[in-house]
């Protein structure tokens, strides 16, 4: 194993009912990049990032994950948590009662106002406004999305997985999430964002595309997200936004199997 990665997945399957959502995953993560995940609704990015924190359901059945040199294939979140991987949820979840600055000093190791301020400005919420008010249905979509980044950044992750973390944003703020991606690893974080977005590329300094369940392409950015117009939005358009849904027809499952994708 590369000295120099901090994680790196190693033939990485997973089954889920109905379906292997991960056949063959490899994958790595340098110190301090922010690699992008870049793939359709469907292709298994979420089961990627669901794989490597260790959420229930979600253990390999074949390869291997090393973090930082340790094999983490058998721990369990909490253990991964402890090492410093933290996942920022695609949908976050609501917490009725709790203010926002509890919510966020939840996950620090030494909760301070200051951290929880930080966090706040470093997505662009005000503080003031924020800090005392309550992580529940009062706040609108992007108000959770980003306190929900915020709750990452503060716990100042050794890897942040960030699963569509431009979703429920509005489309005129996704330069506060480049921003915060950029400032995590300058603070030494290194970041696997996930998205559908190709737009997202210009803030990573490495690029995957995964397409039914596996990587089919490594490489700069900009070579990723040429690749992704050119092969993967096609589908996209064919097949919508969960081809792996009977609403597909099965559509996807023939596109994995006739290797349309792979190089």
């Amino acid at each position: 194993m590369q000295n120099n990665l901090l994680l790196q997945v190693a033939d990485v399957h997973v089954n889920r009912p109905g379906a292997e959502v991960l056949r063959g995953v490899n994958l790595s993560v340098g110190f301090g990049e922010v690699h992008l995940l870049l793939g359709l609704n469907g292709s298994g990015k979420t089961s990627l990032a669901l794989t490597l924190m260790g959420s229930e359901g979600y253990h390999p059945d074949q390869g291997r994950i090393i973090f930082d040199g340790q094999d983490v294939t058998d721990q369990s979140m909490t253990e991964r948590a402890r090492l410093g991987i933290t996942l920022g949820w695609q949908e976050p979840a609501r917490f009725e009662g709790v203010p926002t600055a509890d919510y966020l000093a939840l996950g620090m190791k030494e909760p301070s106002r200051e951290r929880v301020e930080a966090a706040l400005n470093a997505v662009a919420l005000s503080p003031m406004a924020y800090m005392s008010r309550e992580v529940d249905h009062a706040l609108s979509g992007g108000e959770r999305k980003r306190i929900e980044l915020a709750a990452v950044y503060a716990m100042r992750p050794r890897l942040a997985i960030l699963d569509e973390p431009d979703s429920g944003v509005d489309v005129l703020c996704l330069g506060d999430v480049v921003a915060l991606v950029r400032r995590m690893a300058d603070e030494g974080a290194s970041v696997l964002m996930i998205t559908h977005r190709d737009e997202m590329a210009d803030v990573a300094d490495r690029a995957s595309l995964i397409c039914g369940g596996v990587i089919v392409r490594t490489g700069t950015p900009d070579e990723v997200r040429d690749y992704f117009a050119q092969r993967c939005r096609p589908h996209g358009d064919t097949l919508g936004s969960q081809p792996w849904g009977d609403e597909a027809g099965g559509t996807y499952q023939r596109v994995v199997a006739t290797g349309v994708c792979d190089d």
